[in-house]
């Protein structure tokens, strides 16, 4: 096939097109520079400039392409608001080129802040739309017959060259000197490795099954304050339970986020896809990579 991959140039978009072209299929990745442009092309893929608020050519993309693989989204976290409704945009922009088409979309969203089921995120938690509206983006398209599914990433995607949530939480352990947790630090979070997430990705595609929702994390359950115990032995830094407006400082435009509890399985996702994660964890890959 020939696939469409938005953020191609990007941390899990470059995992991705290196997944879709070493299993035989042809790419042409979206890109916001000619620097970016470059990177896809050393990737053995075509470059298609232009970017999220370009719908003119993001349609144009989907035009050309078997399928759509839409890992872009615009990392500034002071203006997530802006970023989710250039996401919807997007979303929706390429689905419209897909009308009358079986051509999939799949759609990047997380699974942090989704519902827990029986104590755990399944893929039949449902999103509320809020923050982010990926999912219900691309399940109203699904709705409307257009083959869009979702790939739900955990909160950390993690490899080397990983610039997320876990590269911030080292920052601010090395800028406040202290390596932080919310309250007790129970609270779980998910996570996958870059290669297998690309993996999943490249599965969605080729497998299309309209309006399916897909939990891709490889680790179920990681206690935040286990992250912060390693960031303090790591660095040779004191640990500490924050609450309130002490969190709030310290984690900055990350403290929504660093307090929600999400544990969640990928049951479902691995009889769908076929798909089991096969690369190392968080906590092994930050003590190789991350310090």
């Amino acid at each position: 096939m020939k696939i469409f991959v938005t953020g191609a140039s990007g941390f899990i978009g470059s995992a991705v097109v290196r997944e879709l072209i070493s299993a035989g299929h042809q790419v042409i990745g979206l890109a916001r520079s000619e620097k970016s442009a470059q990177i896809i092309r050393d990737l053995g893929a075509e470059a298609l400039i232009g970017d999220l608020e370009d719908l003119e050519i993001l349609k144009k993309g989907a035009l050309q392409a078997d399928a759509v693989i839409h890992t872009a989204f615009f990392h500034d976290f002071t203006q997530f608001a802006k970023a989710a409704e250039m996401d919807k945009q997007a979303i929706n922009a390429m689905g419209e080129a897909l009308v009358g088409t079986d051509k999939p979309l799949v759609v990047t969203a997380g699974t942090l802040g989704l519902p827990l089921i029986n104590g755990i995120i399944t893929e039949e938690s449902r999103s509320s739309g809020i923050p982010r509206s990926s999912e219900t983006t691309a399940l109203a398209l699904a709705e409307k017959g257009i083959n869009a599914s979702v790939i739900r990433l955990a909160p950390s995607v993690h490899d080397k060259g990983d610039k997320g949530f876990v590269p911030f939480i080292i920052a601010q352990a090395l800028k406040n000197s202290i390596s932080a947790y919310p309250e007790n630090g129970s609270n779980r979070w998910t996570a996958v490795h870059r290669l297998d997430a690309a993996k999943a990705f490249r599965l969605a595609a080729e497998k299309g099954i309209k309006g399916a929702l897909y939990n891709v994390v490889g680790e179920y359950s990681i206690e935040i304050k286990s992250i912060a115990t390693l960031i303090s032995e790591q660095l040779n830094l004191p640990s500490a339970s924050f609450s309130g407006d002490d969190l709030a400082s310290h984690f900055e435009w990350m403290s929504r986020f660093i307090s929600f509890d999400s544990p969640a399985e990928n049951l479902k996702t691995q009889e769908l896809l076929n798909w089991k994660p096969e690369h190392i964890g968080l906590l092994d890959d930050m003590k190789q990579n991350y310090f």
